[in-house]
């Protein structure tokens, strides 16, 4: 073969990934612009008292949300993209444990949240108001996640991609709908509004199930623990990703806070672009990393590779299109372009670590990545609080720089031990047989 024709076949074995790469980015690109334009939307129309007590509620959901199924849907992925016939025992495992978990939480929060939160002066009311935006943002959303992680692990990329931007758009229809159209103005009418969209949507997903099988009801036992060490970073990040809002709150002005909290936001955004180049390369990761990490290697440093080009474009385009922000958001954010641009950057780090915790996903080693993203979330958590209090707001942003620029470190270290690991093992076996 020529060199010429050798070339022209790597770029036709490419293709199929690349495009496959742009319809998974362009999705979580649409979602993200969906999911902002609701922002804006809700920011706006609610006002500040009652979009504070949104957010709140919600920072509390998205914690909550990574407990609901115990860290199921990744075993799932991982179990279905090795062996398609698992899948019906899998869905029932993901079912069970989203149920109960998922019940129990909303229990929990109904409980304490409408001790902290008023959204009706009515108690009754209030009660019911808050069970509904529990229910929504706990077990409809854990429900309709799963869905794009089915797709996912039966390599069906499009439908995932449906399901993600579908129920982004469903999202800021009813927004626009309740807000603009009907004029809702309180977090006590969107909670009904946000409840019937997510039923929804949910209904659809369940529709869109049916045709890859009923579900088999049982517990992989062998997979709850796995489950935990898989969920457990999420949640502990969840915490760190708000130990920086909490302090500032506290030492510095509500426009500070509140433009902070948008560049957050901005930020996450940018992060989907490596997200969806993971969501993409996990299945395949999974099959490749089945007998070593180490059989994964060449694969990892690719992804890698790709991931730090993507994630320095993203940056990139952030910093550029910043100064547009005030006229979607509100020129009153004074200091949001500023924050906008001083974070942007981080998603850099960001994307480099997220690719060793993921391979070591794939691999199954769960205990390593949670190890990882565990101390790291705890350790960053204290720094960012730190940081923010003792010289807000740049110290805020140092904090978020050292955090992940050490995350590189930590993860890709953690990477290469277990990845040299395997390799002496497979080692073993060969000489041994």
């Amino acid at each position: 073969m020529t060199a010429d024709a050798f070339h022209a076949a790597k770029s036709r074995s490419l293709l199929p990934m690349v495009m496959s790469y742009m319809a998974s980015g362009g999705s979580l690109i649409m979602s993200s612009a969906a999911q902002l334009l609701t922002f804006a939307i809700l920011a706006r129309s609610l006002g500040v008292n009652e979009f504070s007590v949104f957010v709140a509620v919600t920072a509390v959901c998205s914690i909550a949300v990574h407990l609901c199924g115990v860290g199921a849907m990744e075993c799932l992925v991982r179990r279905v993209a090795r062996d398609p016939s698992m899948y019906p025992v899998m869905l029932g495992h993901n079912i069970i444990l989203t149920a109960v978990s998922g019940v129990a939480l909303v229990l929990l929060g109904v409980a304490i949240l409408p001790v902290f939160f008023a959204l009706s002066p009515d108690p009754s009311l209030n009660l019911i108001e808050m069970t509904l935006l529990l229910i929504t943002n706990i077990i409809f959303v854990r429900l309709i996640v799963l869905t794009e992680q089915i797709f996912i692990g039966h390599s069906n990329f499009v439908s995932a991609n449906m399901t993600v931007v579908g129920f982004a758009i469903a999202r800021t229809v009813a927004a626009a709908l309740a807000c603009l159209a009907f004029g809702v103005s309180t977090v006590a009418e969107w909670a009904i509004w946000q409840f019937a969209c997510h039923v929804l949507v949910a209904a659809v997903c369940i529709r869109a199930l049916a045709k890859l099988g009923r579900p088999k009801f049982e517990i992989v036992r062998e997979e709850l623990p796995l489950g935990m060490y898989f969920s457990i970073p999420f949640i502990l990040r969840a915490v760190r990703q708000n130990a920086d809002l909490l302090t500032l709150s506290l030492v510095t002005t509500a426009e500070i806070v509140a433009s902070y909290s948008v560049a957050r936001r901005i930020l996450e955004s940018s992060y989907l672009s490596v997200e969806a180049l993971n969501r993409l390369m996990y299945p395949g990761s999974a099959r490749a990393a089945a007998n070593g990490l180490h059989k994964a290697m060449d694969r990892i440093r690719k992804v890698l590779f790709a991931a730090t080009g993507i994630s320095l474009a993203a940056a990139t385009t952030v910093f550029v299109l910043a100064p547009l922000l005030p006229y979607l958001f509100g020129h009153e954010y004074l200091t949001l372009v500023s924050f906008v641009r001083k974070l942007c950057w981080v998603v850099v780090p960001l994307g480099m670590w997220s690719i060793a915790v993921e391979a070591l996903g794939a691999a199954g080693y769960h205990a390593a990545r949670a190890t990882v993203m565990g101390l790291g979330s705890i350790l960053g958590a204290a720094l960012a609080a730190w940081a923010t209090w003792y010289a807000p707001p740049m110290g805020t942003v140092v904090s978020f720089y050292i955090i992940e620029t050490a995350m590189v470190a930590a993860a890709w270290i953690v990477f290469f031990q277990y990845a040299k690991k395997d390799e002496e093992v497979d080692a073993t076996k060969a000489v041994n047989t």
